[in-house]
């Protein structure tokens, strides 16, 4: 993740990525002109890192040129507010590509083929590395179009944010959703993970999702998540995770301006952390950390017990059952742990001690997030 000025961005378009597909349009582009010479032209400010790349890969001879379309100063009238800046040398009878970094509106375009229709060209093509097609509006052809892309703004390789961000050889999209904080809270039976959860939701104004609690709303009210979700149930089999996934997504949706989600009871499954891992992706938003309430198994054991007098849960109050429940915890929690410390997202701490002294440590740890 990137920031600029106040706007926070993330990865979206890799170097590598950039320089295949610039790669595969200069060959399309030489197949199609055979041993005509063209002229390229970009259109500055931002197609200058695209121009360079496209012209070094053209396997054959050609011209290249930039021009600058600038809005009149003071010009009220609406058909001739655009000025054309470097454009000096003759085309008449060439063939012209105009090489465009990214198209969206077409209004830029619109603007070039009024231009180049005075200036006699053989044939006016249009090649653009980005194109938004849900943003384009013009009937204008385009001839070669590197990549569709989402109408979503982005910054880097040529394009910038308030004048930040062209010299970034990658392409990053502007993060919508700007301060979001979101938590998978993990703990074995006993670790004091409820408690915690209502603590740091208060402190931090997070929403806590609780897999529990969203299964039986939704049974409770017959919602139709919650009947598909029963029938599963009804026959003793395992509920599918993308049930799980369109529940949680309601339940986001819901708190669609919340500062961030502590989710509670799942994933459960590698599947299952890239289910959510997508989920929150096409909301901008990402899972900042996996933390993991630490607690000795004998230490669990007699907080359940203890617990087992008052709950009346019998699960809390024999103790091989409780050893099976701590044991289940470790085999499906190693496998997250594994995966979210391969993305440097998972923190372990210290679960034994006072409520205070414990959500000392938690809040320790998301301060620094």
């Amino acid at each position: 993740m990137i920031k600029l000025h106040d706007l926070y961005f993330k990865p979206f378009i890799s170097e590598k990525e950039i320089e295949q597909t610039v790669q595969r349009m200069a060959i399309e582009v030489a197949k199609d002109l055979k041993d005509e010479i063209p002229v390229f032209i970009g259109i500055l400010n931002g197609s200058f890192m695209f121009v360079s790349d496209f012209v070094k890969k053209y396997p054959k001879p050609c011209e290249v040129t930039f021009i600058k379309l600038a809005s009149y100063e003071g010009v009220k009238s609406t058909e001739d507010i655009q000025r054309l800046i470097g454009l000096t040398q003759d085309l008449t009878g060439r063939t012209v590509v105009i090489l465009e970094d990214i198209i969206d509106s077409g209004n830029t375009l619109e603007e070039v083929h009024r231009i180049f229709r005075n200036e006699n060209v053989k044939e006016l093509k249009i090649a653009t590395l980005f194109y938004k097609p849900e943003a384009y509006k013009k009937d204008y052809k385009l001839h070669y179009v590197g990549m569709k892309i989402p109408n979503k703004f982005i910054v880097g390789y040529g394009l910038d944010f308030d004048g930040l961000g062209r010299d970034l050889p990658e392409i990053y999209q502007l993060k919508t959703t700007q301060h979001m904080t979101n938590l998978v809270l993990f703990g074995p039976p006993g670790a004091g993970k409820g408690t915690q959860a209502n603590f740091l939701k208060e402190k931090y104004n997070l929403v806590h999702i609780s897999t529990g609690d969203v299964f039986r709303y939704n049974i409770k009210n017959e919602t139709a998540l919650g009947m598909l979700a029963k029938s599963y149930m009804d026959k003793g089999q395992l509920v599918p995770d993308q049930v799980t996934i369109d529940m949680l997504n309601a339940e986001v949706e819901k708190n669609a301006d919340a500062k961030g989600f502590i989710f509670d009871g799942f994933p459960r499954t590698n599947a299952q952390a890239k289910a959510l891992d997508v989920l929150l992706n096409e909301k901008d938003s990402e899972i900042n950390a996996m933390i993991a309430l630490e607690v000795d198994d004998e230490v669990l054991v007699k907080r359940l017990l203890e617990r087992g007098k008052t709950s009346g849960r019998p699960d809390d109050a024999d103790e091989s059952i409780i050893r099976n429940r701590i044991k289940e915890y470790y085999n499906k929690t190693a496998i997250l742990k594994d995966y979210y410390s391969a993305q440097n997202k998972y923190y372990g701490v210290d679960g034994v001690g006072s409520i205070d002294q414990i959500t000392e440590r938690l809040s320790a740890v998301i301060d620094k997030l």
